[in-house]
C-alpha cells in the first residue's frame, strides 16, 4: 500500500458541521449584501506579484514574509492572493468598471499566507469581502459598518465590540509619522525585536504590537487621531455621529492602524474575546488612493472583510449552525424492475415540492438494509416500491416518526396526498 499523502500544513479540509456553518454564514453574508444593493464579483486566485508589492506594501510582514510566491513556465513572478482588495481593485480598474460610477461589490475565496498555523489562522482561509468604489462621503464608510452589524444580528452573535478610528490623510500621517519616530527613537533601548524591524520601515504598525512588554511605550506615543487633518476630523465625526443615530456602540481605538499601507481616513474592526489570540473578525476601512496606486484615475474606495473561519468558530461554539442536511422523504426499491420507476418517482416529488429533500436509496440492499438507512437519514416518510408496488403502480407511504397506518397510494394519486402532509 503506497504512504498516505496529507493536506498541507494550515491547509484544511472543511466538511461536515463546519462545511454547513461556512455555506450559512455565505448565504446569510450575500443576502444581506443584497438588501444593501451590492453585487458579486469572482476573482482570480493568483495575481502579479507586483500588484501586491505595489498595493499592499513592499515593507510590509505579508510582502515580506507570508506571501506565496513563484515564477511560472515564463518566469514571470505570481502570487497566490493573500488578501482580496488588490485584485478587485486591479479588477475595475482593467476591466474599466470605476469612470464615472458606483460600484457596490462583494466576493468570497480562499486566501493564502505563509504563517504559524493555529486556532483563526491559517495557511489558506477564507475571507468574504465588500468594496464600494465612487462614494467619498462618511455616509458610505457608516453603512458598511451598520450593514455589518445588521449581519452579526442576523447570524445571532453577540459580544462583537466595535473599534473604530482615523488614520487622516496622507500628508498628516506623514507629519505624525515623523513625531512618532522621534519619540520611539527615545525608548529604542525597550523596543522588542519586531519593533525595532518596523521603527524605520513602518512605525505606526509599532502601536498596533501584541507585545504586553509594550503597552506602556505605545500607550505614552503621541496618537494620530491628535493630529488628523481638519477634513479627516470632520469625515470621522461624521462617522460617528451616524452610528450613534442607528445606536451602534463603539470605541475609539487611537491604535487601531490596520496591517496594509493603503488605508486612510476610517478604519475600523470588529473584535471579539472568544477566539483567543485571534480575536478580529471583521477589519475594513477606506482606501482612496489605491485605485490610482494600481494605474487608474483617482477614485475614492471604501471596504472591510470577514474571516470566514473565525466567524464560523463562533458560530459553532454558540450552536448557532443549522443541523446538516435531512432527508424528508426516503425512497426504498427493493427487487429487479423497482429503481428505474423509483427513480421517476423521485424526481416526480421533486418537481412537485422544490423545498423537499428526497433521497434515493442508490446501491440496492434488501428492505431491511434500506430502512436502516431511511431511518439514519432522519426521513419523515419512506416511500416503498418493491415489485408488487411497481406491478400495480402502486406506493406504500411509511411513516417513520410516529406511529401512523401505512397508507397504499397510486402513483397518480401520490402527489396530492404529499401535499396534504407538506402543504398542510
Amino acid at each position: 500500500m503506497a504512504n498516505q499523502i496529507s493536506a498541507i500544513r494550515g491547509m484544511n479540509d472543511i466538511y461536515g458541521d463546519e462545511a454547513v456553518a461556512f455555506d450559512y454564514l455565505i448565504g446569510t453574508a450575500e443576502k444581506t449584501l443584497k438588501q444593501y444593493g451590492f453585487n458579486s464579483i469572482r476573482l482570480p486566485i493568483v495575481e502579479k506579484t507586483e500588484l501586491f508589492a505595489r498595493s499592499i506594501g513592499e515593507v510590509t510582514d505579508i510582502v515580506e514574509k507570508e506571501m506565496y510566491t513563484f515564477a511560472d513556465r515564463n518566469g514571470e513572478s505570481l502570487t497566490l492572493r493573500p488578501e482580496g482588495t488588490a485584485g478587485c481593485v486591479r479588477a475595475i480598474v482593467q476591466n474599466g468598471l470605476s469612470h464615472n460610477q458606483i460600484q457596490k461589490l462583494y466576493y468570497t475565496g480562499s486566501m493564502f499566507r505563509y504563517e504559524r498555523p493555529q486556532k483563526g489562522r491559517y495557511r489558506q482561509f477564507h475571507q468574504f469581502g465588500v468594496e464600494v468604489f465612487g462614494l467619498a462621503t462618511p455616509d458610505i464608510d457608516a453603512e458598511l459598518i451598520v450593514l455589518t452589524a445588521r449581519l452579526w444580528e442576523q447570524l445571532g452573535l453577540e459580544n462583537l465590540e466595535l473599534q473604530i478610528n482615523s488614520l487622516g490623510s496622507q500628508e498628516a500621517r506623514v507629519a505624525y509619522r515623523e513625531k512618532l519616530v522621534a519619540y520611539l527613537s527615545e525608548h529604542k533601548a525597550s523596543l522588542d525585536e519586531d519593533s525595532l524591524r518596523r521603527l524605520d520601515s513602518n512605525p505606526l504598525r509599532i502601536l498596533d504590537t501584541k507585545n504586553p512588554d509594550m503597552k506602556t511605550i505605545v500607550e505614552g506615543a503621541p496618537k494620530l487621531i491628535d493630529h488628523l487633518d481638519e477634513e479627516s476630523k470632520a469625515h470621522f465625526e461624521t462617522v460617528k455621529s451616524h452610528l450613534e443615530d442607528i445606536g451602534i456602540p463603539f470605541v475609539v481605538n487611537p491604535n487601531l492602524v490596520r496591517g496594509l499601507d493603503y488605508y486612510n481616513r476610517t478604519v475600523f474592526e470588529w473584535v471579539t474575546t472568544e477566539l483567543g489570540a485571534q480575536g478580529t473578525v471583521c477589519a475594513g476601512g477606506r482606501y482612496d488612493g489605491l485605485v490610482e496606486q494600481i494605474g487608474g484615475k483617482s477614485t475614492p474606495a471604501v471596504g472591510f472583510a470577514m474571516g470566514i473561519e473565525r466567524l464560523v468558530a463562533l458560530l459553532m461554539d454558540k450552536q448557532f449552525v443549522p443541523a446538516m442536511a435531512q432527508a424528508d422523504l426516503y425512497i426504498v426499491t427493493a427487487g429487479e424492475n423497482t429503481s428505474r420507476p423509483g427513480l421517476v418517482i423521485s424526481e416526480m416529488i421533486r418537481d412537485a415540492f422544490p423545498k423537499i429533500n428526497v433521497q434515493m436509496n442508490c446501491g440496492g440492499g434488501s428492505f431491511k438494509s434500506q430502512f436502516k438507512k431511511a431511518d439514519k437519514s432522519g426521513a419523515s416518510f419512506a416511500i416503498v416500491m418493491g415489485e408488487q408496488e411497481v406491478e400495480n403502480k402502486e406506493v406504500a407511504l411509511k411513516s417513520l416518526r410516529v406511529e401512523a397506518e401505512q397508507k397504499t397510494l397510486k402513483w397518480d394519486d401520490l402527489i396530492n396526498h404529499l401535499n396534504t402532509i407538506f402543504n398542510a
